[in-house]
């Protein structure tokens, strides 16, 4: 098969497969908003805002908690079967939320 008959091809995959990884992170981010709100905005002072963040800086801390450089049971119980593709999901989500 050549090139140009497989990229449209892989495409297709890769366009089906992030539609169905984004239907299974709807589940997480109902997760995340119980603590961070909907809108990524935490009602408690205690917890830190997610939206407007920067996607590098939240992708790190999600990827701290999973391996635990960074302790918080609830986030390291949240992050301990994400793979790297959803925490970068999950931080360009709430990166491109307006921030308050």
């Amino acid at each position: 098969m050549r090139l140009i008959v497989r990229l449209p091809i892989c495409l297709i995959c890769l366009l089906c497969a992030s539609g169905s990884r984004a239907d299974d992170l709807s589940a997480v981010f109902a997760q995340c908003a119980a603590c961070h709100g909907a809108d990524g905005i935490a009602k408690s002072a205690d917890v830190p805002h997610l939206a407007g963040q920067h996607e590098l800086y939240l992708f790190n801390q999600i990827k701290a908690f999973k391996t635990g450089r960074r302790a918080h049971k609830e986030m390291r119980y949240m992050s301990r079967q994400m793979s790297e593709a959803e925490m970068r999901d999950i931080a360009r989500h709430y990166a491109t939320m307006p921030s308050r």
